[in-house]
């Protein structure tokens, strides 16, 4: 009998934990709107999920608390018009590649592996309309780098037929 107890003990807390893992993760962004982001880079055209940040008060939470995000997903901050920006990783658990957008959907810059739990801010290189977060080593594997195109509604100059300088286009994911 005790040893029954005792394993119903640990699945009750199995799942108790199974319980706050979803509401660390991205999860816990019920009342923001998803969309389709797709970043077009020198090796190919990748989709993300992405939840959209346009208020201050998204903006501001961004990605905090979170404690896992698929590959395939991420966060869009949008801003009314194009702005220098900077953001900080405060009470954010996860390293984040964050990339720098124009309107048109070009790429300014890309920060890779921000440091988690940090004030430390991270520059816009030029005005921006967007910024993508995406799990760190992201802009790694799929290429992704200054010059890189976004494809959002929300960006204006972007379309399907825009190719970024230099780059030829040879699978999609």
């Amino acid at each position: 009998m005790t040893r029954l107890l005792r394993s119903l003990a640990i699945a009750c807390l199995a799942l108790n934990g199974a319980g706050a893992q979803a509401r660390d993760s991205v999860s816990a962004f019920p009342g923001l709107p998803q969309s389709e982001v797709q970043v077009v880079t020198a090796s190919g055209t990748y989709r993300f999920q992405v939840w959209i940040a346009a208020d201050d008060r998204s903006r501001e939470r961004g990605l905090m608390f979170v404690r896992k995000l698929p590959p395939d997903a991420g966060m869009l901050f949008l801003f009314e018009r194009p702005q220098f920006a900077a953001f900080w990783m405060k009470n954010t658990y996860l390293s984040l590649d964050l990339v720098f957008i124009r309107a048109d959907g070009v790429v300014v810059n890309v920060a890779e592996h921000a440091r988690p739990m940090t004030l430390d801010p991270i520059p816009s290189a030029a005005p921006v309309k967007a910024v993508l977060e995406l799990l760190a080593g992201t802009s790694a594997r799929i290429g992704l780098a200054a010059g890189s195109l976004i494809l959002h509604p929300a960006l204006t100059g972007a379309s399907a037929q825009q190719k970024p300088r230099n780059m030829v286009l040879n699978n999609t994911r």
